[in-house]
């Protein structure tokens, strides 16, 4: 089999998470949506925002991203 420049494609199979959230921080992730809308020009639902966040956080949290890279 010839070897390709492109390595295999990871699993990109999405994962449904549900969660429970207090009513405070549904009130600032709708606060958060609302001024994504109006920055943006283009409504998106919570539930969609919120996966980028938690992966923006992530991707930022250098403790986080240091510790990962020491256990690889």
């Amino acid at each position: 089999m010839p070897e390709l420049k492109l390595g295999r494609l990871p699993d990109r199979t999405p994962v449904k998470l549900a969660i429970t959230v207090t009513p405070d921080l549904h009130q600032l992730l709708q606060e958060y949506a609302a001024l994504y809308a109006a920055v943006y020009g283009r409504e998106e639902a919570i539930t969609e925002l919120v996966p980028a966040m938690l992966a923006a956080f992530l991707e930022s949290d250098r403790s986080f991203l240091r510790a990962r890279s020491v256990g690889k």
